[in-house]
């Protein structure tokens, strides 16, 4: 960190992304079941990659 400005942003920038945009857990933090009745078929497509916290983190989302 260069400082508290820098800090600030650079938490500011994590909290955003913990709160909105990381993959949520399942209720009661359970695993992932086996059961293929909960597969959701998803179309075929371009991901993109957005680095956060200068690639610290990815977040990634269906090329529009």
């Amino acid at each position: 960190m260069f400082g508290e400005r820098h800090l600030r942003t650079v938490l500011d920038e994590y909290a955003d992304h913990y709160n909105r945009h990381r993959p949520h857990r399942s209720p009661a933090l359970r695993a992932p079941t086996n059961d293929e009745s909960d597969v959701i078929p998803l179309p075929l497509g371009r991901i993109e990659r957005r680095h956060v916290l200068g690639g610290l983190i990815n977040e990634y989302q269906r090329a529009g």
